[in-house]
């Protein structure tokens, strides 16, 4: 194993709110290295202090009590007065909203899971933001349009399918249990995709894409599942 590969692979020993050393965008060969220690971990269960709630969480999964922190080894620091969010491609009306306007949009809450694709879940989190469904309303993308992919500040991105995006609890957060969403854990704003694995809940949006085509997001280009489902198991391809 590479030092890279080490370092990777220490994320997962059990440290709550362990965060990557700051680099840029390891090559393809050392982050196919952080896939294969990633497995490893799932495997091994070394993970943060767990719970076991059987048949409340997806088959796999352990409940644990705190939020870790997990990252490409960048937190971007993005404040609110210079936040924005580009919403183009398949869509009848683009948009780019500042972080004013996003607040005035509709709010929502959701109380929804966290099933992360190495084996923890955090159960019952209430998240407020902006629905996915409102975003729809105002862009109203065209019809052949199947497919969203997001974009990220630290140039991370995960796609999900239309019939994904358009579900109830689908959100674009800026609140976490009642406090704004912290840098280290992707604020100001952030995707929740509480059906799907906690990889596709993209950190520091700064982008939505709509899509006739499929594009792969980040992991899924190295060898993650394209869908994500957690009660289906879909960790790797």
């Amino acid at each position: 194993m590479t030092d890279d590969d080490q370092r990777y692979a220490d994320l997962f020993k059990g440290k709550p709110g362990t965060v990557l050393g700051s680099f840029n965008e390891p090559p393809i060969e050392t982050r196919a290295g952080f896939v294969s220690a990633k497995k490893k971990a799932v495997s091994e269960k070394r993970l943060p202090p767990r719970r076991n709630h059987s048949g409340c969480v997806p088959p796999g999964q352990d409940v644990v009590d705190t939020w870790p922190v997990l990252d490409l080894g960048h937190q971007p620091l993005v404040p609110t007065n210079q936040w924005s969010l580009d919403i183009k491609g398949d869509v009848t009306r683009p948009l780019s909203i500042d972080w004013d306007t996003f607040n005035n949009l509709p709010q929502s809450n959701v109380n929804a899971d966290i099933h992360c694709v190495t084996a923890w879940s955090l159960l019952d989190n209430l998240w407020e933001g902006v629905s996915a469904r409102q975003l729809i309303a105002m862009v109203q993308p065209r019809e052949a349009t199947k497919h969203v992919i997001f974009h990220s500040h630290d140039g991370y991105r995960a796609n999900v399918s239309m019939a994904r995006f358009t579900e109830e609890n689908a959100l674009l957060a800026h609140t976490w249990n009642g406090a704004p969403i912290t840098c280290e854990h992707s604020g100001p704003v952030r995707m929740v995709m509480s059906s799907l694995y906690f990889w596709k809940s993209a950190k520091w949006v700064r982008q939505i894409t709509f899509l006739e085509h499929d594009v792969k997001g980040y992991w899924e280009a190295l060898g993650y599942h394209n869908e994500g489902d957690p009660w289906q198991e879909q960790r790797y391809a």
